[in-house]
């Protein structure tokens, strides 16, 4: 039998790009997708399975009717402000359901795991560029809940021998290049994406929280990761479990950093729209300047990000935008439903 990569969350944003390009390197790929935020139609690359982690019956009967070579998690609940009202479902479903998996997994002697981290585990930071030592002290439940996760990891690892690498995330962009699949959440809280819905009508302008940071233009500058170089980490952090390599940990961005009024300026110049922007009050607790140092994913992974430039990411998520909007009609092809 052909072992299989379970790609958890395989439905939503990133998951779904990874899947493609799993497929495209040559994996068989089971996709496992409750689609509570995610798209039945986003999975065109691999076989989808709907279901829940809390479903144990399901997770056992997943890994005994296939060969499971690794899993990549994608599947956390991801909305700061929501996890702020509502902790535990953060914790159920981030912590509890991927203890679900971990458990599932051991049980079926399945011991190579991605985890989808983020950079909410750093909490508020302490320099402007943050490697993978700097201190973590979460702010919220959502960055609380991922550092668990971590540290379940190492534990897991220590006590039961099963591998895995995290991979944090600044922020997710871009779509992908060949517009298969792009960004859909709902609601919809990225900076990119939100500044491109202003431009194709779906909204009627941008919200810029403060201009009067200590920064060139007096916004907050932001480290911008297109999702198919995202995707291009894992699969080599796949490739280093599946080579019998260490746990560890990397941070992932591009490490420059874009300012609020860069992205809308350069969204400006590709779709050819003025994006009305309204600046209003700064925003509680949000840093001047949050940028990844990824220098040990390059070095020790070999990590090469493809799509640094600003103006890309941009285009390709332009593009994205076209396809689900004819300026200011959705399109209603994309949702949740069979």
């Amino acid at each position: 039998m052909k072992s299989s990569i379970l790609v958890v969350g395989g439905a939503g944003y990133i998951g779904s790009h990874m899947a493609k390009m799993l497929a495209q390197s040559g994996h068989d790929v089971i996709v496992l997708d409750n689609l509570s935020t995610g798209f039945r139609d986003a999975v065109r690359y691999g076989r989808l399975i709907e279901g829940d982690l809390a479903d144990q019956a399901l997770l056992d009967r997943i890994f005994a009717e296939d060969d499971i070579a690794a899993v990549l998690h994608f599947a956390a609940l991801s909305q700061v402000g929501e996890s702020m009202r509502e902790p535990a479902l953060y914790y159920r479903n981030n912590v509890a359901n991927a203890q679900n998996l971990l458990d599932a997994m051991l049980r079926h002697h399945v011991r190579r795991f991605i985890f989808s981290s983020t950079a909410a585990i750093f909490g508020e930071p302490e320099s402007t560029l943050i490697d993978e030592q700097h201190p973590q002290r979460p702010i919220n439940p959502y960055g609380r809940s991922k550092r668990m996760v971590e540290e379940m990891l190492a534990d897991y690892d220590s006590a039961y021998g099963l591998r895995s690498v995290s991979l944090r995330y600044f922020n997710a962009a871009g779509a992908d290049p060949e517009g298969d699949l792009g960004e859909r959440h709902d609601p919809e809280s990225h900076l990119i994406p939100l500044v491109l819905q202003a431009a194709s009508g779906r909204r009627n302008h941008i919200a810029i929280y403060g201009d009067d940071y200590a920064t060139p233009d007096g916004t907050c500058i932001r480290d911008y990761v297109h999702v198919w170089d995202l995707c291009s980490a894992h699969l080599l952090a796949l490739e280093h479990l599946l080579a019998d390599g260490d746990s560890d940990a990397f941070n992932l961005g591009n490490g420059t950093g874009f300012s609020v009024q860069e992205v809308i300026d350069t969204a400006r110049r590709v779709t050819g729209q003025p994006i009305l922007a309204q600046t209003q009050e700064r925003r509680p607790g949000d840093p001047a300047v949050l940028v990844a140092d990824s220098r040990k994913a390059r070095r020790e992974l070999g990590w090469e990000p493809r799509f640094e430039d600003l103006g890309t990411i941009v285009e390709h998520a332009w593009e994205w935008e076209k396809s689900m909007t004819r300026f200011g009609e959705v399109h209603r092809g994309g949702n949740n439903n069979p």
